[in-house]
């Protein structure tokens, strides 16, 4: 039982953030074809059109021969994919310095060099110039270095306005409890938000007024409200304690990693990863999409910015009807919440009269739907042009800017208001794990059904069932819904 739980999680850590590694390894390849193409260039001024077209037709010349082609940039991919695996050039960029990540990509350029300089003396590749060789190697490492200092500067401002962060509890309150929590904090481009302790009964150890948000028994309730993503154990707990605990991480998709203690062997052959300067056990690690969600964003940067730029008349004839129509501002700001909680200010076209916010306490007898939900027929403060803009859902327009800005995307459900999230139960803030949409599951599928319930069910569905062809499929029939005209 304790050996297959070992390799278990062994296996888990092999093949955390496999889809990011075979990312980073393309790009790596890329950019070797890109030096090779230039560094041959460079020495026979022969453009990359020609040398395709030589290639295809046959016609290289003897100054240009086909393993030059070929040979060397497979040769020096392989190379360098297997140099910096080992160096763990594609693990998460948080847990090394950028000075260290420069130095291990320097080193594995030059030690992927020699391997390439080696492989082609051994298959006799004597009519490949050393200039091009040794050209190909420089641009490499100057623009994998390049690339990945890039990379990080855009990483660590994001961190440092806090998105894309991971939320972290930490389990313990003790001396190297304060000093990880003090060490995170100090350190913004790891990439962590601290959320605050939990108590460990009868560990003897100090409490930190004002910074304990719950104890061990209430850990995964305080990490659900706290959107936690990462569980630090600091304080020394016994086995027992836990492997439950380890457990309900692997059910709740939490990561859980231990501040090195064995713990009786629970943590045998486990992968040591470093935040900042200290060392931690990954027990669990959730595996992410993160090609998938990486595509999800691109796709929904250009779907919006050509959406807005087709549309532009649309916008400015619908601005135009909205202020004509009645007094006030003609787009609606709101404050949602996003995910993990963020709180953004959603755009919408105005579609009911000015001080619709504060007539809705007039009207909440009227409510149509249940639980958390406000909706009645017939909306007394909806406008003329209102109704037309929500028949065809033409309000929802506006919302493209904000998913341009990363606080929405084209599909998820649909961003609450800070009202609504009040009232939340545990299991109905799964629906903010993820960014809020345009249109979601929801939308096509259960707009009319009053119930709470059927709507919290369709968001978990989709978050549960996630995929890109999923959000395409939402997306055809999102068309056929706004085209119906069954917008309220």
């Amino acid at each position: 039982m304790e050996t297959t739980q070992r390799t278990t999680v062994r296996e888990r850590g092999l093949r955390k953030g496999w889809s990011e590694q075979l990312l980073w390894m393309v790009a790596d390849v890329a950019t070797i074809a890109v030096a090779s193409i230039l560094a041959t260039f460079v020495r026979f001024h022969i453009t990359p059109l020609d040398q395709a077209r030589e290639l295809l037709t046959g016609t290289l010349s003897q100054d240009m021969p086909l393993n030059l082609v070929l040979a060397m940039p497979v040769f020096f991919s392989v190379a360098l994919i297997l140099v910096s695996r080992r160096s763990h050039l594609y693990e998460p960029m948080r847990i090394t310095t950028v000075l260290e990540e420069q130095r291990l990509s320097l080193e594995a350029c030059l030690i992927s060099g020699l391997l390439l300089t080696g492989a082609l003396y051994l298959v006799r590749a004597y009519r490949i110039p050393r200039t091009v060789v040794l050209m190909t190697v420089i641009l490499v490492t100057v623009g994998l270095g390049l690339r990945r200092l890039l990379y990080r500067m855009a990483l660590n401002r994001r961190f440092e306005q806090g998105v894309g962060t991971r939320n972290v509890l930490i389990v313990g309150t003790g001396e190297e409890a304060q000093a990880l929590r003090q060490h995170i904090e100090k350190i913004p481009h790891l990439g962590y938000t601290f959320k605050g302790f939990v108590e460990v009964p009868g560990s003897g150890e100090g409490g930190v007024p004002g910074q304990v948000v719950g104890t061990l028994d209430t850990l995964f309730d305080d990490a659900r409200k706290q959107f936690v993503d990462e569980i630090l154990f600091t304080s020394h707990c016994d086995r027992k304690t836990i492997e439950p605990v380890l457990i309900r991480a692997r059910e709740r998709g939490v990561d859980l990693r231990v501040i090195p203690d064995l713990y009786g062997g629970l943590a045998w052959n486990s992968p040591v990863e470093y935040i900042g300067q200290f060392p931690t056990i990954p027990l669990h690690s959730g595996r992410v999409p993160e090609a998938g969600l990486i595509v999800k964003r691109g796709f929904d940067m250009v779907f919006s910015t050509l959406t807005i730029l087709l549309l532009l008349p649309l916008f400015a004839v619908i601005a135009l009807a909205v202020k004509l129509d009645s007094p006030g501002r003609v787009f609606y700001l709101s404050d949602r919440i996003g995910k993990k909680g963020r709180v953004f200010r959603c755009l919408k076209f105005r579609t009911m009269v000015s001080d619709a916010d504060q007539r809705k306490r007039d009207l909440m007898e009227m409510n149509e739907r249940d639980g958390v939900l406000f909706k009645i027929s017939n909306d007394p403060r909806v406008t003329r042009v209102g109704r037309l803009l929500r028949k065809y859902s033409l309000d929802e327009l506006p919302q493209f800017w904000n998913v341009l800005k990363g606080e929405m995307s084209v599909v998820g459900p649909r961003p609450p208001l800070a009202g609504e999230v009040k009232e939340y139960k545990l299991n109905h803030l799964r629906r903010l794990d993820v960014l809020p949409g345009i249109t979601g599951l929801w939308q096509v599928q259960g707009r009319r059904d009053p119930s709470f319930a059927s709507y919290v069910s369709l968001d978990v569905t989709y978050i549960d069932n996630w995929s890109v062809w999923l959000d395409f499929q939402i997306i055809l029939k999102t068309i056929f819904v706004v085209l119906s005209g069954t917008g309220t």
